[in-house]
């Protein structure tokens, strides 16, 4: 059974910084486009960043671009999410996410095979 496990969430200050990591099991990951969605009380599962199987491509959301970075180890079968700069809307539950070959950009990741369990994200301001 395919599993992924999200890590790195917690209790941040306002400008202070997390790294969530994800490590996925019984997965061909090399061949899975992965990406980070979360949710925030209240409000609908958005999308946050996504990363091409090869790591050669990249995509973010608005409200995160230039300050979270994703990146990938196919070797470790890990997907991470370098949180920087982070602000109290950044609140939420965080969930790594699979897709077969291609990257799901935008929306809520309906589109997505996989899911993780999710991390907590607290920001305090």
């Amino acid at each position: 059974q395919v599993q992924l496990v999200e890590s790195g969430g917690g209790l941040v200050q306002a400008g202070g910084s997390l790294r969530l990591s994800c490590v996925a099991s019984k997965l061909a990951f090399s061949t899975y486009a992965m990406g980070w969605f979360r949710q925030a009380p209240g409000k609908e599962r958005e999308f946050v960043a996504s990363i091409s199987i090869d790591a050669s491509r990249t995509y973010y959301a608005d409200s995160v671009k230039g300050r979270f970075t994703i990146s990938r180890d196919n070797a470790k079968n890990s997907v991470y999410l370098q949180m920087n700069s982070l602000k109290s809307e950044d609140t939420a539950v965080y969930w790594c996410a699979a897709r077969r070959l291609f990257p799901v950009v935008g929306g809520a990741g309906n589109e997505n095979h996989y899911w993780g369990q999710g991390t907590q994200v607290t920001v305090s301001s």
